[in-house]
């Protein structure tokens, strides 16, 4: 991980970068709780190393609350993750629409995956400030909706899918295209993505697409085979702050809530089912 400061003084608050820089700030935030659910170091040395003005922003976010909504979810990607790479220790991993997500550096990936961080190139151009490239990790400047990037990707090895906070914001047509994509590329594999049901779609008018039944990938591609659901907040109980906990607990009751961000893990390929 490269060490020299950052100036990211002139991201601009609300754009995409800004957004980007408050889901890392968030991980780095939680980290640093003595019980932390995430244990996301990697992402508070980023942050440590970042010229920006992060107490406006912390009291922007209400940091002290929203950091488990942003770790709840990364964790039980976490959680797939390692379990699939244990499994296949010589995988292909995608972190689609990354971010300045640290999973790559986070998580004990084995040696012999190797790890592709994808996001459009002005992404990159930020995300470069931070990690440095690696013979098994590789950073690719590309749209996720541009055909062209995967060549750039080996196939012949299983392949892990990760797209956090990412398929709610193309439309419904770009997220067939993408998963037959993966699937043409790759002869096994898992994805992992969270949806949000088309309600909420409508009122955010940010998002594009939703689903309501996730067996509906299913049918757009048959190679595609739901093995887990879960709500973001399924692992409310690791929530170390009792208040927050009970907080989440009681939004966990009431299913509108619970299931306004859902998790869902599929994989494809007689190898792997």
């Amino acid at each position: 991980m490269a060490e020299d400061k950052v100036d990211f003084t002139d991201v601009a608050w609300g754009s995409v970068g800004w957004t980007m820089l408050c889901t890392l700030y968030l991980r780095a935030y939680e980290s640093r709780s003595e019980h932390s659910i995430l244990r996301d170091h990697a992402a508070a040395e980023a942050v440590e190393r970042i010229e920006y003005d992060f107490e406006r922003m912390r009291k922007s976010l209400r940091a002290s609350s929203n950091q488990y909504l942003v770790a709840l979810r990364a964790r039980q990607f976490d959680t797939w993750t390692t379990d699939f790479l244990a499994g296949h220790p010589d995988a292909v991993a995608l972190h689609l629409g990354c971010g300045l997500d640290s999973r790559a550096f986070r998580l004990d990936v084995p040696a012999g995956v190797h790890w592709f961080d994808v996001d459009v190139p002005e992404v990159m151009e930020l995300r470069r400030k931070l990690y440095d490239e690696t013979d098994g990790y590789q950073m690719l400047g590309a749209s996720v909706t541009d055909p062209d990037w995967l060549q750039q990707v080996p196939s012949g090895r299983p392949v892990l899918v990760i797209a956090e906070g990412l398929l709610p914001y193309l439309t419904g047509a770009e997220v067939r295209q993408l998963l037959q994509r993966l699937t043409d590329r790759f002869d096994t594999g898992e994805l992992l993505f969270d949806g949000l049901p088309p309600w909420i779609v409508r009122l955010t008018k940010i998002q594009h697409w939703g689903t309501r039944d996730a067996h509906e990938i299913e049918r757009w591609n048959p190679r595609l085979r739901l093995v887990d659901r879960v709500s973001a907040m399924r692992r409310y109980a690791e929530i170390p702050d009792r208040r927050q906990r009970r907080l989440f607990r009681a939004m966990n009751t009431i299913r509108p809530l619970r299931n306004f961000s859902r998790l869902f893990r599929f994989d494809w390929g007689p190898a792997l089912r």
